[in-house]
């Protein structure tokens, strides 16, 4: 099983990889079908030769999402204003050429003060060095092991270890905790693909990115309340009215295939709990990553974020009291939110600052 999950997780790696082909080239054309501009602009290209002469990277970003997320992050890097965005855009270097008129008048100049004259035969592929630190991959990890951590998410997998022991049969629980965890690791996959689908059609403004920080924010000061004065005003756990309906149905399990089909239904009431993070997340690879990448980081997210659940399971196995693990709990209650409370308030400050 372990040499099953890490090669998968090799493979997710390495497919994640496949956006970083982009950026090998200096020179890229931005263009939209259907665009008149755009048109008139890859005419010019065309008359001139210019395909052959300059290291051009064609990336049409009306149908393909790549290509667009591509966009805006060189936009971003480049420091050009949404209000000044648009296709048809050059980007030659550091040197951004918007409109047709700007482009058909300044490209040859432009690219000739990076590259040399074709004439002199010094057309070369320069590489385009980042801008900015991608962060993407320890936020990631981050936030998911501030969800793994989550008080809400222990207690609701106690209860359950707790019932299904009734009966004395420790595989019985073993099995039911690997059902349960894989339940909630196939919902939580699930609903968070759905949701980055939804934010990728949509799409997402400077400004709704510039919000998703500051949810992170307010995420991390509500935390760090919860640590200086627990139970006081909202509380970033389960709402305290909905915890005997989750109880009675934690409760009502029996079986493994109970456990792998209440697990759905119990992560809608986590949701309000653990759903802070996960959608900080979403936002902030709908707006940077690439598709293929933001899959591995989904996937790679609720391992870690089901991970513990599996620990529990197999310590319950091997002998360990959940009792004990429920006093465990209870007593670094306060200290679990105040990581999770530091971690999205840094989080948020990556998001804000434009590190990521």
């Amino acid at each position: 099983m372990k040499i099953n999950l890490y090669s998968v997780l090799f493979l997710l790696l390495a497919f994640s990889k496949l956006g970083d082909v982009y950026g090998a080239s200096n020179i890229y054309f931005f263009y939209g079908r259907g665009c008149p501009h755009c048109v008139q602009v890859e005419n010019f290209f065309e008359d001139n030769n210019l395909f052959t002469k300059y290291p051009i990277e064609k990336k049409e970003v009306y149908s393909d999402r790549d290509n667009a997320v591509l966009y805006t992050n060189v936009m971003e890097a480049l420091n050009v204003p949404d209000s000044q965005r648009g296709v048809p855009t050059v980007v030659i270097g550091t040197t951004v050429l918007i409109g047709d008129t700007q482009i058909i008048s300044n490209f040859m100049n432009e690219a000739n003060k990076l590259l040399g004259s074709p004439s002199e035969g010094k057309v070369t592929r320069v590489e385009k060095e980042d801008k900015f630190m991608d962060l993407t991959f320890p936020v990631v990890i981050a936030a998911s092991l501030v969800d793994a951590i989550n008080p809400c998410a222990f207690a609701v997998l106690i209860v359950l270890m707790t019932t299904i022991l009734v009966g004395g049969d420790s595989k019985k629980a073993l099995k039911s905790g690997a059902a349960f965890a894989s339940s909630i690791f196939i919902s939580y996959l699930l609903m968070g693909l759905g949701l980055y689908k939804a934010l990728e059609v949509g799409g997402l403004s400077g400004v709704f990115y510039k919000t998703i920080g500051w949810l992170a924010i307010f995420l991390g000061l509500f935390n760090l309340k919860d640590w200086l004065w627990y139970g006081k005003g909202f509380l970033m756990e389960v709402p305290v009215s909905w915890r005997p309906k989750l109880k009675s149905l934690i409760n009502s399990v029996t079986t493994p295939y109970g456990a792998f089909g209440i697990g759905f239904l119990v992560s809608l009431f986590l949701l309000p709990c653990t759903s802070g993070p996960y959608i900080v997340i979403l936002g902030m690879l709908a707006k940077k990553a690439l598709q293929i990448r933001a899959i591995f980081y989904l996937v790679l997210y609720n391992l870690i974020f089901v991970s513990p659940m599996v620990l529990i399971s197999w310590a319950v196995y091997k002998g360990f009291d959940p009792a004990k693990a429920e006093d465990i709990r209870k007593k670094h209650l306060k200290t679990l939110h105040l990581v999770a409370g530091l971690v999205m308030l840094g989080m948020g400050f990556v998001v804000l600052t434009g590190l990521i």
